[in-house]
């Protein structure tokens, strides 16, 4: 009898070995992001592994590591260039440093209100040249995500676009931001987002701009009086890929994957956009000062503010970056 149980013990594991070897992934990506759990770039880069782990009948896996449990983005961008890491979902403000021709995103208001002509740009000729730019750095760029879009906050007011002279914004350490105030009549200085509450607790700092939701979930509502919701600065994501992983897939496995990742865009700007809208209840709970932006005002705002981040960003990126903003131009104006 204890023969015939080791007999069907060892039948039952080497069953389960081979099930388990039947169903393991052809091709294994570990993806890499800084976000958590509970906010859309994770939540949809779930979606997209459920729907490429479905569509390839479990021959391409997805493993999702958020809130930088594979290193910080510079790191993370890096692994991906080397083949240590196989793909990364980072927030194209962190990489100018790698591919100054992404820091066009800087540029105030350069994306239409509307989702749908936003979207347009980002998967058109436009967003598919602005990926192509980092073909030269080593990685594949598969396309733009939607990551929200900031607003101003102040603790002076800002009934107006001449209230913006003389105060004092922080920024991250990008020169077209810094041009972006300086064309209001305001200065910026560069801090570190960690330093950013005490700064302006303490007035190191009068004002700063951020997504509604950072906003709220940085509690910088405690230590600012003023919200302008003017969505004037894209936060865009860009999907990486390594290119020996990537092009090592099967064409049709990289169709999969790219269909996944543009289907799930509207649920993941809809998820956004419940998430500041909430971030925009709390907020006005707190006691702030908000008033929106009218289109009238964000006309005249853009038409102060892009020439001088225009400019800003040619210089930084050179005629790469001028052969982009002549492309954008030209996108942009069509949509009108």
């Amino acid at each position: 009898m204890k023969q015939l149980l080791r007999s069907l013990a060892l039948s039952s594991v080497i069953l389960a070995t081979s099930a388990a070897g039947s169903w393991a992934a052809d091709f294994v990506a570990k993806i890499g992001h800084l976000e958590s759990t509970q906010q859309s770039r994770h939540i949809h880069l779930e979606k997209v592994a459920a729907l490429v782990a479905e569509r390839t009948n479990g021959a391409v896996e997805f493993q999702i590591f958020p809130q930088g449990q594979l290193g910080q983005q510079r790191e993370m961008t890096e692994g991906v260039q080397l083949g240590t890491l196989e793909a990364t979902v980072a927030p194209a403000a962190f990489l100018g440093g790698f591919n100054p021709a992404i820091s066009i995103l800087d540029i105030p208001f350069l994306l239409p209100d509307d989702d749908a002509k936003a979207q347009d740009l980002r998967a058109g000729a436009f967003g598919q040249a602005l990926c192509d730019s980092f073909d030269s750095r080593g990685v594949e760029c598969l396309m733009l995500w939607p990551n929200g879009k900031k607003n101003f906050t102040s603790n002076k007011p800002l009934t107006g676009m001449d209230d913006f002279a003389g105060q004092t914004f922080r920024v991250m350490d990008s020169n077209i931001l810094i041009e972006q105030y300086k064309s209001l009549g305001a200065s910026a200085i560069a801090l570190p987002f960690g330093e950013l509450y005490t700064s302006l607790q303490t007035g190191v700092v009068d004002a700063q701009e951020n997504p509604l939701d950072t906003i709220r979930a940085m509690k910088f509502y405690e230590v600012q009086k003023y919200l302008v919701v003017s969505n004037h600065g894209a936060m865009e994501d860009v999907i990486l890929f390594n290119p020996a992983f990537w092009q090592g897939l099967p064409a049709e496995y990289q169709t999969v994957i790219a269909d996944a990742f543009a289907e799930v865009i509207p649920d993941l700007i809809a998820h956004k956009a419940e998430a500041v809208a909430a971030s925009l209840e709390e907020i006005k709970a707190a006691g702030l000062d908000v008033r929106e932006l009218t289109s009238e005002e964000k006309a005249s705002f853009r038409e102060t503010m892009y020439p001088a981040t225009r400019a800003a960003y040619v210089e930084r990126a050179g005629d790469e970056g001028a052969a982009l903003i002549d492309l954008y131009e030209k996108e942009y104006d069509a949509l009108k």
